[in-house]
């Protein structure tokens, strides 16, 4: 049976050894540290703007508009917007039919649910005829408490063999704006993963401007060259700040286009000698963007200092807490310090 979306918060106790016992919204929890900076619902925003100039644009969404803040959309623009119950293969194919009549319809609901439930439909109804959908999808990875049936650990390997599709992973609250008016002007299917609600804000301290197909260097190092996607982007820099006090300098590449992938850029920054690659990412350790990168360097003949990998384990994980689980797992900003420690 299909777990609601109402069921109530869930929470784990403390890892053995003692501490408090950790409790937060399981479902709709953010990301963002307790004083760091965030913008509220920077996707709904962003497409707001966006529907002022492109009345193409719709919104369609399996009824998840408030927790993938479509609901923002929706209200600016009520007659732009369709819901469609629970039932992402009917919103997949009414979005496809909506394509083929010129709209840029915008759907979204959340990534397990886009990838495990619809993965035919997208193949066969939009990517194949490689129409103009945007799929949006929340609770990428590890961003939710729900455990296996709503956390999406998989879906960058679902859909990388997906022909025609291209794949966005962003990091914060800047990069989620700027790439939604990106994927739109981008003609063909695209599908981005979403943090929604109060999303934390880094990049703008690192003079970012996305770039559809690009990946950007937002620190150098010399001894550690951190590749990154998505959220991990954010856990890298922070990561790379506390290594710098133990004289560790760490480089961190950003990569929010996952498909297709900057090969020239990651192959480039890889053949620098001397330095440890980490791929870092909120994914299964199989077929995310660490395999895509090891792929890019074996096919390229480029062998690196050593490569590892920060990744979740191929595993159905626990429901609780995310700071637990992402220290758990490994995605914590001190984990990572930790991992990286290890390897040198």
């Amino acid at each position: 049976m299909r777990r609601s979306k109402y069921l109530r918060p869930a929470h784990l106790d403390a890892p053995a050894g003692g501490g408090a016992r950790l409790k937060t919204s399981a479902m709709i929890a953010s990301i963002a540290g307790p004083d760091q900076r965030t913008r509220a619902a920077p996707f709904g925003q962003a497409l707001v703007e966006l529907g002022r100039t492109r009345p193409d644009v719709l919104g369609i969404t399996a009824d998840l508009g408030k927790y993938t803040d479509l609901h923002l959309f929706a209200k600016a623009y009520p007659d732009r917007f369709y819901q469609m119950g629970m039932a992402e293969q009917v919103m997949i194919s009414a979005a496809a039919g909506l394509a083929r009549e010129g709209f840029t319809p915008f759907a979204t609901t959340y990534a397990v649910f886009a990838s495990r439930r619809a993965y035919d439909f997208i193949f066969m109804a939009i990517a194949e005829e490689n129409l103009n959908v945007k799929i949006v999808c929340a609770l990428p990875g590890l961003t939710t408490g729900y455990g296996p049936s709503h956390q999406a650990t998989e879906d960058l390997a679902i859909f990388r063999g997906m022909p025609q599709l291209t794949i966005i992973d962003p990091c914060d609250a800047l990069e989620i704006e700027q790439a939604v008016p990106a994927i739109a002007a981008h003609q063909g299917p695209v599908y981005m993963r979403l943090l929604r609600g109060n999303v934390p804000l880094v990049l703008d301290e690192y003079d970012y401007s996305f770039e559809l197909g690009r990946a950007r260097m937002l620190r150098d190092g010399s001894d550690v060259l951190i590749i990154s996607s998505g959220l991990m982007t954010m856990r890298a820099l922070e990561a790379a700040k506390l290594l710098a006090a133990d004289r560790i300098d760490v480089a961190v590449l950003h990569v929010a286009t996952i498909k297709p992938l900057d090969a020239e850029s990651i192959r480039a920054a890889c053949a620098r000698t001397g330095r440890l690659v980490v791929v870092a990412e909120n994914h299964s350790v199989i077929g995310g963007l660490g395999e895509a990168v090891a792929g890019e360097l074996l096919r390229g003949g480029i062998h690196p200092a050593g490569f590892r990998q920060i990744a979740l384990p191929d595993a159905f994980l626990d429901a609780g807490a995310l700071p637990t689980l992402h220290e758990r797992y490994g995605l914590s900003t001190e984990a990572v310090v930790a991992q990286i420690k290890s390897w040198l």
